[in-house]
């Protein structure tokens, strides 16, 4: 299975300028064969997708999406255009988007009406912080079960499930997830996979951690945390740390 990883750059850059100057600097440090997706905000999708060259093996992302296709949704994005901008990937339930009151409900909701278009999501999911009687394995379990509900073993193919601890991320974290701890929950994410689908189709879920990724512990996190790939916020956003973190996975 071919590894992915993917940055979120979340309300970043302040300009447009900034954002093509990002992209293109990112595009010309990696190499081509990687599997690499690049979340800008909404409104720089299109000039980020016309910075790109022609032999590039970077897809666009979204950041978010609605579930609705059109109406009286005051400043919301629908899945169609999303397809229109060539959008592959969009992130849903991420910890900063939960902790502003996303319930489940409306994760699962954003989930089906991205899969009806073809986009592949990318589920975030994790605990605020561990617990010594294992109450944050159940958050856990109930975001993966509620967030794919109603959804279809076929379309599991293309669902990519992002471990993201919320203690660990950004610069406020309380520590670095140890790559042990990270290999247990991609084994427990893996079984709540097994259990609503088959063993063949669980299992063939990609798992990817996001969690104040760098480039000293990236390769790490991959080769003894069990998953298959990352999801890189603040790293994103540095051109040289970023295809640093790229080349060394795809070496």
């Amino acid at each position: 299975m071919k590894k992915i990883i993917i940055g979120n750059w979340k309300m970043n850059p302040s300009s447009v300028k900034e954002a093509v100057s990002l992209v293109s600097n990112i595009d010309k440090k990696i190499s081509s064969n990687g599997n690499v997706v690049l979340c800008p905000p909404f409104i720089y999708i299109g000039a980020v997708r016309g910075a790109l060259s022609k032999k590039s093996s970077i897809k666009l992302g979204a950041q978010d999406c609605f579930y609705e296709e059109g109406g009286s949704f005051t400043g919301e994005i629908a899945p169609s255009m999303l397809k229109s901008m060539d959008v592959k990937y969009a992130i849903i339930g991420h910890s900063e988007r939960r902790a502003r009151g996303e319930s489940n409900d409306i994760v699962n909701k954003k989930i089906r009406a991205l899969l009806k278009k073809g986009i592949k999501v990318i589920l975030c999911v994790g605990e605020e912080e561990r617990d010594e009687t294992g109450l944050y394995l159940k958050r856990i379990e109930e975001q993966v079960k509620e967030g794919l509900r109603g959804v279809s073993k076929n379309n599991f193919k293309n669902i990519i499930v992002a471990y993201e601890p919320v203690w660990a991320i950004g610069s406020d974290a309380s520590k670095n997830c140890d790559p042990k701890d990270i290999k247990e929950i991609s084994i427990f994410i893996k079984k709540i996979l097994v259990d609503l689908s088959s063993r063949e189709i669980g299992l063939s879920v990609q798992i990817i951690y996001g969690g104040s990724v760098d480039v000293k512990n990236a390769p790490e996190i991959v080769s003894n945390g069990g998953v298959d790939g990352l999801l890189a916020g603040r790293a994103s956003l540095d051109a040289k740390k970023f295809s640093d973190i790229i080349n060394l996975l795809f070496s």
